[in-house]
């Protein structure tokens, strides 16, 4: 043979010896197989590795590293050995020269050695230039090394000792020299290098340990622990964490997802696809086919072939598919090595039976069966790293190219998806990627798996497998089956959520006016009906899941049964052994486990291909087309705006909504654009702004762009931050813009000045305040081209003058810019260079004031009689040029042209009455903050004397704040009531009778196999037989009991908790509402309720099973040996404290994360609110970057929890592999006391103590992360409510209030205890039927008199007394179903008309018809396609603001009630509108009691009373001629406002 010809000159010595290596009580090897075999071993492993590695290397720099000590020592090790080699072969060259012949492989085996070892010395040196601080490619070569020298040592040490001194004492000694050198090698190879210079650690103040950390503990995640033990020692912090690898950030991985999807988007982009955009209704209808439910109705009119599609999947391979493929060998490696413990099991069975084996073969098997488990365990967990950081890394991606891709999809795509669904493609669809990473690898190692499993049982039992075998394969259909059920269901699930969630925000957007309507009840009912639809879906799949369990867990024991039965049927003479029946049962074990998976990881991808598909639509929607309008200076053009015959729509299918426009405005010029409600003037801005898709023409915006919106958008940051918008802050310009837009006077009021956080959608701040940020934030960034849309619409008289003169007008800062202005003020038109007159999306008229006039067309008539009207109220203004007051010129909004339905008409917020000072308390009539810092009547003196410590420490919105410390047991308990306690106990008593019975049933087959065999067969077999199959029935009855209790259960529980959650938000008092971002009580209502419906249930099944399994299998282990006693306590105190050490760090990662992920979707909210503004500011980067720091601080928080993950698991396979190694040593040393059947019971029952370890903590810990969210349900539960909505004793009779009396008796007020009072002692009477006004400065308590009135906030002294009844001592809904407000901002609700109007469907559709006919709305709602089912948007965008307010009058009169309240409500309404909503009040409302808070006094000169109010008094009351006469405080705002 031609390997002896290498052990000697003469072939002589043998290769191997069996006799000499096996079958002997002291083995040795040959020593031709030491010195060829045992030396090439590592040499050929590192000249395997060196190709890859390399080329690796060069794929992946970081940078050089310097030369150290550490290296110097490693190098010239390297070198010594080396030379130690090439001494050995030139010996044997000076021997051949002495005539002595040696075998071959003394020449062959030092020249490989020689030449590995400077190949390694190579890869020191080239690691190091590369900046690898420790390689796992030279650690294991030097271990490998280590070994086989060690062999070889052991081996020349015994020779030495047997023959005395017959050695090569020159070969001896070398020998000896490169045994020490390569331990000293390997010892140095643990040590990490110092950091590659120029690395990003050096300037990191916290960088993640794990690229600094050496070979062996980056294999056992040690390099983790420092943040474990501070994690147990006190609770982790989000500045405790590590800052995430260059690797992991967002600027790293996502530009790559963009490229590629750009490429591969570009491709399918040749081929024009047409979509169209369906308007909302399609929902509706139910649509039964599975591919309508898409959140996109994208209706793709081409006949869709496949190819046409990019493909997302492709691309996400690409980007993150080198890196995974990793995971694919070490997959690979982990299969193999999972079915060396049943074979391993076979020879100790074998050793066990031969009673002539040498003692140490079976020591051999017990360290090989532990050795193989720890390989196991530690390339496991290198596979799941690895998958984990790329689902992390995919949803970073992803995230971020949503975000990019909503900062320029068109609107009319936009409006195909609510802002909730896009929110959901960024949580719940990358969330489904994430997890998806982790299992797609068995898609093909279930199957490899199956086949080696199937391989094995082959060779042990015969054909009687093929039983088992079609048992599985009857199973598998059956799984199949299921899981594409629960896939409907969940879509079913999916959509029920989406519409529950979509409610939700919806009523808290819109809780102030719930409240005020006294409609929570209606709307609760709503959310109830759509959770209901959930319930009833999600008790399906529960029945569903209880049967997935029950085949999931009888499956291993109906294969068994059914195999083990045909193989003892077949032939009298096949004996069920404890080799066959243990070694069968430990594959069948490992079978379990893929076949379980294949249909969750089937089921996982088949909701990953329906996110993939949602993505894909969503980032193939349209963009905007950058080009439509050129940017830029371009020299030819002779005005600043140039428009020449262009045509504009919202998207390419809707017919043209500005047609045919034709402008130019010259540079610095200044231009307004008039015209009714809904003839296009904010769509003319949009168009400028490149919003609208542009049909046809040509447009060019010199320079760059600053746009106001109509409706204010405001960011949840500081006012500061608000105005400078992310340009360099300079001190001066920054004082004179806020000077110029009358902020000072509010910067003082605010708590912290212009440091003070304004809340989301600028909550604490009013209207006007609101428009005016709004507006200096145009102004501060100092642009070249102005669009300002009416801004001066939300503010007061004076105030509004004030801004025109200092900003907007012909001598102020904006002087010598381009000014496009939208207003509805007359009196400022003399003023303007150019006014555009628009008429149903056309320029009708253009020209300046005067030649406007002498045209003599619609505009000069219209002027005409509307000055008229003013002159005979107005005689004394100074300036004769500025007739008339600012009033809104717009007419008639049952004008065609308001009809139609262009998207977007907002009008402006709130109009401040005019004459008002502008010390506007925070929180006057937008919300009714309590934390509104100061009350009014404090000087701004005292303001200023604040210490600055206090200034800076007032904050509006509460975080969502992570709690700390062990799930308290109450918890527990909560959710057990919730569930019901009988069901509870019920469900654990149904699990002890499962596993007593799958107990029994192995212990049977224990004693089966050990019946003695008689003439070559068993007695008893039948008998033996009945009784394992009927144990395994009842096994499986318990299964399916316990699956139904505890799914139903998990049903009850989530109703429970849910209607509690509902219940309680709505009973909250309004200050909780402006105190809660709105976004973590949605994600209280998405998040935390879907974790209770569909996470809870199955985890607590997981967890009882595998805690009732790690009991099992130590009390087996405890029969068959008992001396192992002595071994599991002192393991399970390891494990317990290795879990505690591990919760407490995770459980507060866990918090960490989730509290990081709100302000992630916060973020991502407020930007598609206000996205066109941050388009128009041109500020789309900064807000990408600030995106991924959000995305990046929340993955911060994740890093560590996943690798906590694999350290706790590492720690624990350990702890199982060493009950592994116990469990098989006290076998080996008791084997003659011991049966052959307990010996297999109790080694296979330890082979899966691991794999239930390591499940049981994963589930723990699962358990108390995710019942973390009945904690966060239940505390909402418990916090503070406002008073019973009815209460039946004092309720008043049905006629109540009779006459509308309303009586203040030093009634007081305050926002919140430890503020002052904002109404003081007010005492008034005001008879039924009278119409009040009331006016005072801003600031001065006008809007509080009204929340006192409905008890929005309660009284702090006195009462109110309405015909006789306190107030305060009835129900809430029955005060405010019987007095109306028409409130200042008109918000309707999504859903039909008819809801919006009559919520409880108490009145007829003639009530509804006569109300919209008495609110001028009929001939408009009449001409809608739905009539009263016309769908209203979300927040009823696809009205005016105009129709939205004569939506809520007809509220109003539909209501009828004694008593109405008028908050501002003509504010952002066009004159003749208001003139229609006074003489509908005047007439519909006579004998009612009629408050108003006036903005503009003409409305309420002919009232029969005005109260005056300064600083929360009454300062003067009487008629409003007595008050003019007595030269008052009403006198002058009347003066102000040329009334007099």
């Amino acid at each position: 043979m031609g390997i002896e010809s290498l052990c000697s000159a003469d072939a002589s010595e043998p290769f191997w010896d069996w006799n000499l290596t096996w079958h002997t009580e002291d083995p040795d090897f040959t020593p031709c197989f030491q010195n060829t075999v045992l030396v090439w071993i590592p040499c050929i492993y590192l000249w395997l590795c060196f190709p890859v590695y390399f080329l690796y290397l060069q794929r992946h720099d970081r940078g050089y590293i310097q030369v150290s000590n550490l290296n110097k020592a490693k190098t010239a090790l390297g070198l010594i050995l080396w030379i130690v080699c090439w001494a050995d072969l030139f010996y044997s060259f000076w021997e051949r020269s002495q005539n002595i012949f040696r075998a071959p492989f003394f020449l062959i085996s030092p020249t490989v050695l020689g030449v590995t070892m400077l190949l390694a010395t190579f890869l020191i040196q080239y690691e190091r230039i590369k900046g690898v601080q420790s390689s796992g490619v030279m650690t294991i070569f030097w271990f490998m090394s280590l070994l086989c020298a060690t062999l070889i040592f052991i081996s020349k040490i015994k020779n030495a000792l047997n023959m005395g001194d017959d050695e090569d004492a020159f070969r001896y000694a070398t020998f000896c020299i490169y045994f020490v050198l390569v331990l000293v090698e390997l010892i140095l190879c643990c040590f990490p290098e110092q950091p590659p210079l120029f690395s990003e650690t050096v300037n990191d103040p916290n960088p993640c340990p794990e690229f600094s950390a050496s070979f062996l503990s980056r294999v056992t995640f040690w390099w983790i622990t420092g943040l474990m033990i501070q994690g147990y020692r006190n609770p982790l912090e989000a500045k405790d964490l590590w800052s995430l690898n260059k690797e992991d950030k967002s600027e790293e991985i996502v530009p790559g997802l963009a490229r590629n999807w750009a490429k591969e988007w570009s491709k399918t982009k040749r081929q024009p696809l047409n979509m169209l955009y369906a308007p909302k209704k399609q929902q509706k209808s139910g649509d039964s086919n599975g591919d309508m439910t898409e959140e996109v109705e994208a209706l793709i009119i081409k006949p869709s072939q496949k190819s046409s599609e990019a493909s997302l999947f492709k691309v996400l391979y690409k980007t993150f598919g080198p890196y995974f493929l990793m995971s694919f060998l070490f997959k690979a490696a982990h299969d193999l090595l999972m079915f060396a413990g049943p074979e391993i099991l076979k020879l100790l069975l074998n050793f066990v039976n031969n009673k002539a084996a040498p003692d140490w073969q079976g020591y051999f098997y017990t360290v090989l069966l532990f050795v193989c488990a720890c390989l196991q365990t530690l390339i496991l967990h290198q596979y799941f790293h690895i998958c984990f950081v790329t689902g992390m890394r995919l949803k970073t991606a992803i995230v971020g190219v949503i975000y990019r891709k909503a900062l320029v999809i068109t609107n009319s795509a936009r409006k195909t998806s609510t802002v909730g669904e896009i929110v959901n493609l960024m949580s719940v669809d990358a969330q489904r990627f994430m997890d998806l990473a982790t299992y797609i690898n068995m898609i093909w190692s279930a199957p490899l798996q199956v086949i080696l499993a199937l391989y094995l049982l082959w060779r042990n039992l015969g054909p009687s497998v093929l039983a088992g075998v079609a048992v599985m394969v009857l199973l598998v259909p059956i799984n199949a089956v299921m899981a594409m059920k629960t896939k409907t269901y969940q879509v079913a699930q999916m959509k029920s959520k989406d519409n529950r969630i979509k409610l939700m925000n919806e009523i808290l957007n819109g809780i102030k006016v719930l409240k005020l309507y006294a409609w929570e009840l209606a709307f609760r009912e709503k959310v109830l009906e759509i959770r209901q639809k959930e319930l009833k879906v999600l008790k399906k799949s529960a029945y569903l899941a209880a049967m997935a369990t029950f085949t999931w867990v009888c499956a291993p024991f109906l294969v068994a049964l059914s195999t083990f039965a045909v193989y003892v049927m077949i032939d009298k003479n096949n004996i069920l052994d404890a080799q066959k029946a243990f070694v069968s049962l430990a594959l069948f074990n490992i079978l379990r486990f893929p076949l379980n998976m294949l249909p969750m990881v089937i089921s996982n991808m088949v909701e990953a291909s329906v996110s993939l598909k949602r993505l894909r639509v969503f980032l193939s929607h349209e963009e905007l087309d950058p080009d439509s309008i050129i940017r830029g200076p371009i020299k030819e053009a002779e005005g600043c705006i140039v428009v020449k015959n262009a045509t504009f729509s919202w998207a390419k299918t809707d017919p043209p909504l500005l047609s045919s426009i034709n402008f130019t405005v010259p540079e610095g010029s200044l231009v307004a654009v008039v015209g009714q409600v809904g003839c296009g003037k904010s769509s003319l801005l949009s168009a400028l702004l490149g919003e609208m898709d542009k049909k046809e023409g040509y447009v060019v915006v010199k320079g760059s762009v600053a746009y106001v919106p109509q409706q204010a958008w405001v960011q949840n940051a500081t006012l500061e931050d608000n105005i400078i918008f992310g340009r360099e802050m300079s001190e001066s310009r920054y004082k004179r813009v806020i000077e110029a837009c009358a902020l000072l006077p509010d910067i003082e009021i605010l708590p912290s000045g212009d440091k003070t956080e304004i809340g989301e959608k600028g909550v604490n701040l009013s209207g006007g305040q609101k428009q005016r940020v709004s507006l200096a934030r145009a102004v501060y960034c100092n642009a070249d081209v102005y669009l300002l849309d009416d801004p001066l619409s939300a503010v007061d008289a004076h105030v509004g003058k004030h801004i025109f003169e200092k900003v907007i007008g012909p001598k102020g800062i904006l002087k010598n810019k381009t000014r496009v202005l939208v207003t509805h003020a007359v009196n400022y038109l003399p003023q303007m260079d150019t006014i555009l007159v628009m008429t149903d999306g056309e320029i009708s008229e253009m020209g300046s004031y005067q030649e406007l006039l002498e045209q003599d067309g619609a505009f000069a008539e219209f002027l005409r009689t509307y000055a008229n009207a003013e002159q005979a109220m107005e005689n004394s203004e100074s300036d004769p040029s500025l007739e008339g007051t600012i009033q809104p010129l717009e007419t008639d909004t049952n004008s065609p042209s308001a009809k139609e339905g262009k998207p977007i008409e907002n009008g402006g917020l709130v109009n401040e009455a005019p004459g008002k000072l502008m010390h506007r308390q925070l929180s006057n009539s937008s919300t009714y903050s309590r934390d509104t810092g100061k009350p009014q009547h404090q000087s701004s003196t005292a303001e200023l004397q604040k210490p600055v410590a206090e200034k800076n420490s007032w904050k509006l919105m509460e975080a969502d704040t992570a709690k700390t410390g062990r799930v308290k047991a109450s918890v527990y308990w909560d959710y057990m009531k919730a569930i019901g306690l009988l069901m509870s106990f019920l469900a654990i008593f149904l699990f002890m009778c499962n596993h007593i019975a799958s107990l029994t049933s192995n212990y049977w087959l224990s004693l089966w196999t050990d019946d003695p065999v008689i003439n070559g067969t068993q007695q008893n077999t039948t008998l033996r037989l009945g009784v394992y199959g009927a144990l395994g029935i009842s096994q499986g009855i318990a299964v399916f009991g316990y699956s139904m209790v505890v799914s139903i259960g998990g049903i009850f529980a989530s109703r429970h908790l849910h209607l509690n959650l509902l219940h309680n938000v709505l009973r909250s008092p309004m200050s909780f509402f402006e105190r809660t971002p709105s976004g973590n009580l949605v994600n209280r209502f998405s998040k935390e309720i879907d974790t209770i419906d569909s996470t809870i249930p199955p985890i607590i099944k997981m967890f009882m099973g595998s805690t009732f399994n790690v009991i099992g299998a130590c009390i087996i282990i405890l029969l068959a040996t008992p001396i192992a006693a002595v071994i599991i306590p002192p393991l399970g105190l390891v494990y317990f404290f290795v879990q505690r050490f591990y919760v407490a760090t995770s459980r507060q990662l866990k918090r960490l994360e989730s509290v990081s992920r709100s302000p992630v979707y916060s973020h991502f909210n407020e930007t598609l609110l206000g996205v066109s503004v941050i388009r128009a500011f041109e500020e789309q980067k900064r807000f990408i970057r600030q995106n991924d720091m959000k995305v990046d601080e929340n993955q911060k928080a994740y890093y560590p929890s996943i690798v906590a993950n694999r350290w706790l698991a590492v720690r624990l396979e350990y702890v199982g592999n060493c009950i592994v190694l116990f469990a098989a040593l006290f076998a080996v040393i008791a084997r003659n006391k011991l049966s052959a059947g307990l010996v297999g019971l109790s080694v296979s029952y330890s082979l899966q103590i691991t794999a239930y370890l390591n499940w049981l903590v994963r589930m723990s810990s699962d358990l108390e992360t995710n019942i973390v969210a009945v904690e966060r349900v239940k505390e909402y539960a418990e916090m503070e409510k406002e008073a019973e909505w009815s209460i039946e004793q004092t309720a008043p009779g049905s006629s109540w209030p009779e006459e509308g009396k309303v009586e203040f008796r030093g009634y007081s007020l305050r926002y919140r205890e430890d503020l002052d009072l904002v109404l003081k002692n007010i005492n008034v009477t005001i008879s039924g039927g009278e119409k009040i006004g009331i006016v005072g400065r801003t600031g001065a308590g006008k809007s509080s008199l009204t929340l006192g009135l409905f008890r929005i906030n309660e009284a702090a002294e006195g009462e109110i007394i309405i015909d006789g009844i306190n107030i305060a001592k009835i129900g809430l809904h029955d005060l405010r179903f019987k007095i109306t407000i028409i409130p200042q901002d008109p918000i309707l609700f999504s859903g039909s008309l008819r809801m919006n109007l009559d919520p409880f469907d108490q009145h007829s559709d003639e009530d509804i018809w006569r109300s919209l006919e008495l609110a001028h709305l009929k001939n408009f709602v009449s001409s809608l396609p739905d009539k009263l089912n016309h769908e209203c948007a979300e927040g009823g965008e696809n009205l005016s603001v105009g129709q939205r307010q004569l939506v809520c009058l007809a509220r109003a009169l539909l209501r009828k009630s004694k008593i109405l309240v008028l908050d501002e409500a003509t504010a952002a309404v066009d004159l003749e509108t208001d003139k229609l909503i006074q003489s509908t009040i005047k007439s519909q409302f006579e004998e009612c009691t009629v408050l108003t808070i006036a903005h503009r006094l003409n409305t309420i000169m002919d009232y029969t009373r005005v109260l005056v109010l300064e600083r929360g008094e009454v300062v003067e009351c009487g008629t409003p001629d007595q008050l003019l006469q007595e030269k008052g405080i009403f006198y002058t705002m009347a003066k102000d406002s040329g009334l007099v």
